[in-house]
């Protein structure tokens, strides 16, 4: 099982699309709090087309909680600010990602305690959208799993 690992995610169609691609790969999705929406909102349900139901969605109310309740074995964060290109890891089962929240990423203290991975980009870019994000490195990950079923 791939996880997937939103750190105080603001945009509410991002997240649904996040879900969907969950709920479709087979992986379990983290959420944790504060959220720049609520869970009922209707571009969450639309972006992810009440996927919700079908996917491993867990929430936490900060990032000590997540830790401690999810107990992840290997957590990349994934951040513009480092410089491991995602494709030169080798992914294992449970692998997790943690992606930060769209407009300022992960802080400081997170990034320098973990690994970080990123996704090469044009000289001057800042940042790829968070759902594309999610998509490429979790599609990388499931790829070198061979695509095996998660769930």
């Amino acid at each position: 099982m791939l996880n997937l690992v939103l750190f105080e995610p603001e945009i509410p169609s991002n997240t649904g699309s996040i879900i969907r691609l969950s709920a479709n790969m087979g992986v379990s999705l983290h959420l944790i709090k504060p959220f720049g929406f609520e869970m009922t909102d209707k571009r969450l349900r639309r972006a992810g087309l009440d996927y919700k139901e079908l996917a491993r969605v867990f929430e936490y109310d900060n990032f000590d909680h997540y830790i401690n309740e999810a107990k992840p074995i290997r957590l990349f964060a994934v951040s513009s600010k480092v410089s491991q290109n995602y494709t030169k890891v080798k992914y294992q089962e449970n692998d997790s990602f943690l992606f930060g929240p769209e407009t300022r990423g992960l802080p400081k203290e997170i990034l320098d305690h973990y690994d970080g991975i990123t996704l090469p980009m044009q000289k001057g870019s800042r940042s790829l959208n968070l759902s594309n994000c999610v998509s490429i490195v979790a599609y990388e990950a499931w790829r070198q799993l061979n695509f095996k079923a998660m769930f």
